[in-house]
C-alpha cells in the first residue's frame, strides 16, 4: 500500500482538473452512505470525529472504494496544531485490497475549495472581480485559489478576527502573484465584494444579509456544526440558495439552523451540485446567491482517485 504525503498531493493536483473531476462525479455514479459525525466532549470546546464512505458505481470501468477518516480539535490552534486532521485510505473495489493512504486533511482542502470554485463557476456573475475570503485558517488560500481558477479576480481582500492571521496569508499570496490584501473593516469589504467566501469557526453570523450588494455571490464552508453560522437569516432570505448535497439541510451551520428555527423552509432551496453539474447556470446578474457546503464523501473519493491516477502515471 502506498503512502501519499501532503507535499505529493500538491504536486498532483491543480484546480482546473480537479474542479473538472468534480464535476464528473457529480453528475455521475458514486454511492455516499450517510456520513458517522461524533461529538467527543473535551475540556473547553468539544471535538468531532467524522467517518466519510464512499464507492464508485457498479458501471464504473476501474470501481474503488474508500473512506476517511477526520478529526476536528478547535483548540488545537493555541498549541500549533492544525484544528483538522485525518486519514483517507483508498481500495480496489474490485476486490477491497488497500491501494492508498493520502493526507485526509490535506485531501480535505483541496476537495472543499473545489467544490465552492464548482459552484461558483455557475453562480458567481462572469465579471466578478472583487473578493473577500473571511477567515484566515489553512483552508482560505486554497479557497482563494479554486476561486481565481474560475474568475479573473483582481481584488482579493483577507479579514480574519486576529488581524495578523490576514496579513500572513496575504502576504504569502502576494509572493505568488495573486492581487491579495489584509482587510480592516469587514462590512465595508463585504458590501463591495462580488464574492464572499467564509471558511471560520463562527458561531455567530459575520456576514450579514443587508451587506449584499446586487448579484453577489456568497460560499459558506466553515460552519460544520448546528451550533456555528456564518451569515444570519436575512442573507438566506435575499439569495438563490444552492447547498452541496441534501444534507446541507440536516447537518452544519446557517442552512440547516434556519431551518430547525423554522426562519427558513427545505423547500426554498434552489438545488444541489448536482444540479449545477446539471447545467443550471446562473440566468439573473442581479440575484443574490449563496452556496453553503457541508462536505460530501463524493467529493473525496473522486479527489482521491484523480491522485491515485496521477501517481500511477507520473
Amino acid at each position: 500500500m502506498r503512502v501519499i504525503t501532503a507535499a505529493e498531493i500538491d504536486a498532483l493536483l491543480d484546480f482546473p482538473g480537479l474542479i473538472t473531476t468534480l464535476a464528473d462525479a457529480f453528475a455521475g455514479e458514486i454511492v455516499t452512505p450517510q456520513r458517522h459525525h461524533h461529538e467527543i466532549a473535551r475540556p473547553n470546546a468539544a471535538a468531532t470525529l467524522l467517518l466519510m464512505p464512499a464507492w464508485t458505481g457498479q458501471r464504473a470501468g476501474q470501481p474503488f472504494l474508500g473512506t476517511k477518516v477526520v478529526t476536528v480539535y478547535p483548540e488545537n490552534g493555541a498549541a500549533g496544531l492544525p484544528s483538522v486532521m485525518g486519514s483517507y485510505l483508498l481500495m480496489d473495489g474490485a476486490t477491497g485490497a488497500p491501494l492508498a493512504a493520502l493526507d485526509g486533511a490535506r485531501l480535505t482542502l483541496w476537495r472543499t475549495a473545489a467544490a465552492s470554485a464548482l459552484a461558483a463557476r455557475a453562480l458567481a456573475r462572469p465579471n466578478a472581480r472583487r473578493m473577500l475570503m473571511v477567515g484566515a485558517g489553512a483552508l482560505s488560500p486554497f479557497l482563494i485559489r479554486a476561486h481565481r481558477s474560475v474568475r479573473d479576480l483582481d481584488d482579493i481582500a483577507i479579514w480574519a478576527r486576529r488581524s495578523e492571521a490576514a496579513e500572513r496569508v496575504a502576504a504569502a499570496l502576494s509572493l505568488d502573484g495573486l492581487p491579495a490584501r489584509a482587510a480592516g473593516d469587514l462590512e465595508s469589504e463585504a458590501r463591495q465584494a462580488d464574492l464572499i467566501s467564509c471558511a471560520t469557526l463562527s458561531r455567530e453570523p459575520l456576514v450579514l444579509g443587508k451587506w449584499l450588494k446586487r448579484g453577489a455571490h456568497l460560499d459558506l464552508v466553515g460552519a460544520f456544526t448546528l451550533s456555528m453560522r456564518e451569515a444570519d437569516d436575512e442573507a438566506l432570505a435575499r439569495a438563490r440558495v444552492y447547498v452541496d448535497t441534501d444534507a446541507a439541510l440536516r447537518e452544519g451551520g446557517d442552512v440547516a439552523v434556519a431551518i430547525r428555527a423554522g426562519t427558513y423552509e427545505a423547500g426554498q432551496i434552489a438545488g444541489t451540485l448536482a444540479t449545477l453539474c446539471a447545467g443550471a447556470v446562473r440566468d439573473d446578474q442581479d440575484a443574490i446567491t449563496l452556496f453553503k457546503s457541508v462536505g460530501t464523501a463524493i467529493e473525496d473519493l473522486a479527489a482521491a482517485m484523480l491522485v491515485w491516477r496521477r501517481a500511477a502515471t507520473g
